[in-house]
């Protein structure tokens, strides 16, 4: 296994099934696991804000005995004045692991590529990985087994997008994408994702329109029309995102026992409606807390004490 956790697509399906067995084992016991990382320091980037990534990694290394360390936009000088290569190298020297949350992808690659600790990607505009181990933990806890089941994931191509192609294929799911025109993943993961599909059994659906992508499915998810950063484009979205709201309607196209997802958080009454999201087949908060016990099984993977 890699030192870092850049995206699930580097990972093998042995490899994730043990992440979510770990995953598990801390949420059913985290008291087993409270010196896993003892006397570690992780370093905790912030370009972006983030209300679940900071609270549950600064937690989760609390928990395992360590510390973490936020750096946001203004402690440190990430294309301000120093490289990414300088600040990934001096980082190296002071502590045991560095989480970053990006807008771009490209210095996650490069912090990666010059620290000799491990670097663990809290998001970036590709993917969204360590939300979509969460999100496994959770389906598992609320459906049992994964292959063989259907994951629909209702809106923009983003990063959410291509972190549930990737973790679905590899647990043998089928993966359906509802997007708007103009708003598809990008070609290169979903090629990827059926190329991991088709060693595990799964399948990958790719649609515009949302009632097609939603018939059967075991899990509906949605995420946000317009992402941090993409603040001048929310009205436009809004007019080109028309009928893809998840609504009860919608959701009567999944399977009876469906349930539904969201990262968060959540604008009731664009890409979700309330009846949804505070109804009885979701599980957004199981989700919320579920980021907290699967980080704390990438941190203990790859930082934890040997």
């Amino acid at each position: 296994m890699s030192k870092d956790f850049i995206a699930l697509s580097d990972l093998s399906p042995e490899q994730l099934r043990r992440t979510l067995a770990l995953a598990a084992q801390i949420k059913l016991n985290p008291r087993a696991f409270a010196d896993a990382c003892k006397g570690q320091t992780l370093a905790m980037i912030f370009q972006k804000p983030s209300l679940r990534t900071r609270v549950s990694f600064q937690t989760g290394i609390y928990q395992l005995g360590g510390q973490g360390l936020y750096l946001g936009p203004k402690d440190i000088q990430l294309h301000r004045g120093e490289s990414i290569a300088d600040t990934a190298r001096v980082l190296s020297r002071y502590v045991d692991g560095i989480m970053a949350r990006v807008f771009g992808h490209q210095d996650i690659l490069d912090l990666a590529a010059h620290a000799s600790v491990p670097v663990i990607n809290g998001l970036s505009d590709y993917n969204h990985p360590c939300q979509v181990v969460a999100d496994l933990q959770t389906i598992q806890e609320k459906l049992g087994d994964l292959a063989g089941r259907k994951w629909t994931y209702v809106g923009d191509g983003n990063n959410m997008a291509h972190s549930i192609l990737f973790g679905g294929a590899l647990m043998g799911m089928t993966v359906a994408v509802a997007h708007p025109r103009g708003f598809a993943p990008d070609p290169e993961v979903v090629t990827r994702a059926r190329e991991i599909a088709a060693t595990t059994g799964g399948a990958v659906q790719i649609t515009e329109d949302p009632a097609e992508g939603c018939t059967d499915a075991d899990v509906v998810y949605t995420d946000v029309w317009a992402s941090m950063g993409q603040e001048d484009e929310h009205a436009e979205r809004l007019k080109r995102f028309a009928g893809f709201e998840v609504n009860a309607a919608m959701m009567a196209h999944a399977r009876p026992r469906a349930i539904f997802m969201h990262c968060l958080p959540a604008h009731r009454g664009e890409e979700c409606a309330a009846e949804v999201i505070d109804g009885p087949q979701s599980v957004v908060f199981d989700q919320a807390e579920n980021r907290l016990h699967a980080q704390k099984a990438i941190m203990v993977e790859r930082m934890g004490r040997r």
